[in-house]
């Protein structure tokens, strides 16, 4: 898991994207225990607190919950999992229609280029 921060977001928001990621890829799994603190905090070479944080907004967010004595453990339920992986996606396209946007695109045009661009990758797999 090598990641090259980007300096201005918060660390931890970033820890927090890349698990979510790791949960929403299936990497991570419902019921799965995340690595300890310290190891996570060895592992990305951040502050033990910085992780901490990380893990602490995960559970406030309803993503992770914490058994003491035992570790921080990836919340069972599949709406969870399914409703973080909207709002990523949400995210995701706010990102880029703000961007084509900002370069002078119409709705229509963007969902015009949308359109091509899905229908080039579909012919480039042979898929109609």
């Amino acid at each position: 898991m090598d990641m090259e921060f980007e300096p201005n977001i918060p660390i931890y928001k970033q820890l927090m994207y890349e698990i979510k990621r790791k949960i929403v890829l299936n990497e991570i799994k419902p019921g799965d225990k995340l690595p300890s603190i310290r190891e996570t905090s060895s592992k990305f070479q951040v502050n033990p607190n910085t992780v901490q944080r990380t893990y602490q907004e995960l559970e406030r967010e309803g993503i992770t919950y914490t058994q003491r004595g035992m570790g921080n453990f990836v919340k069972e339920d599949m709406k969870m999992v399914q409703n973080l992986k909207d709002e990523m996606a949400s995210k995701v396209l706010d990102k880029f229609i703000s961007g084509m946007k900002n370069i002078g695109f119409s709705n229509l045009e963007i969902v015009d280029i949308v359109r091509k661009k899905l229908k080039n990758i579909d012919d480039d797999k042979g898929e109609i």
